[in-house]
């Protein structure tokens, strides 16, 4: 594909409410993720962020609106099936299994292929080399880095075509959040789709070719990634700047 050639879209949302009970949680939310990009989701916490994930990934129905996946709208799809056509999430928090060992828990990942592709296991081992270090080690023994590679790793495993992540630097050093955003762009030079939930913005903004803003269940900004780093508001509300 040329540079200049426009990407189709891989994910649209169009009009998206999502509720907790009561709770009107996303209002009326859009966003497009084109084929090869990294888009991203910053804002505060409580924003909807993770909520847009949850739509998107069948764990949460929207009761108005529309999830278009390749053209297809997904909306209301069980998660399951979602996962088995094409898109994995690694959740936030993690969510290993914690007595199971580092391969284990990487063949729940290809769950949904019933059975590894030796392929993926290289791929995973390749991006994260402390993963085939400990391939035997019980994953709740290991550090918080190392786990989130873990999850990031089993989402992997799924052979996904359509990536989402949810907060990967929450709690880890600097070294370690400058160690998981290069993974991550060598993860979408690699052909794999990224949309990418996170509260550091400056850290998400600099791997993401476009990113979008949330505050309170609905977008109130969107751009070029590049546009959004240089925007005042940004930069005073998302990146620590007077």
């Amino acid at each position: 594909m040329s540079a200049t050639a426009e990407r189709e879209s891989m994910l649209k949302l169009n009009d998206v409410h999502s509720y907790y009970g009561q709770i009107h949680a996303l209002k009326g939310i859009s966003i497009d993720v084109k084929e090869g990009e990294v888009v991203t989701l910053i804002g505060s916490n409580g924003a909807g962020k993770s909520t847009t994930l949850r739509t998107i990934s069948g764990l949460l129905s929207p009761r108005q609106g529309e999830v278009l996946y390749k053209g297809n709208n997904i909306a209301g799809t069980p998660a399951h099936k979602v996962a088995g056509m094409g898109i994995a999430q690694s959740p936030e928090g993690r969510r290993i299994f914690p007595r199971m060992t580092v391969l284990e828990n990487l063949q729940m990942g290809a769950f949904v292929h019933g059975k590894v592709d030796p392929n993926d296991l290289a791929r995973v081992y390749d991006l994260f080399p402390r993963l085939k270090e400990r391939v035997s080690q019980k994953a709740g023994t290991m550090s918080g880095g190392e786990q989130q590679m873990l999850a990031i790793g089993r989402a992997l495993m799924a052979s996904p075509k359509l990536l989402l992540l949810d907060e990967p630097s929450m709690g880890l050093s600097p070294i370690l959040v400058e160690q998981i955003f290069s993974i991550i762009k060598d993860i979408n030079k690699q052909g794999t789709t990224v949309l990418l939930v996170e509260q550091n913005a400056l850290m998400a903004l600099a791997v993401a070719s476009h990113g979008y803003v949330l505050q309170t269940g609905q977008i109130i900004l969107q751009d070029n990634a590049k546009a959004l780093l240089a925007n005042e508001t940004v930069r005073k509300a998302y990146l620590g700047e007077e």
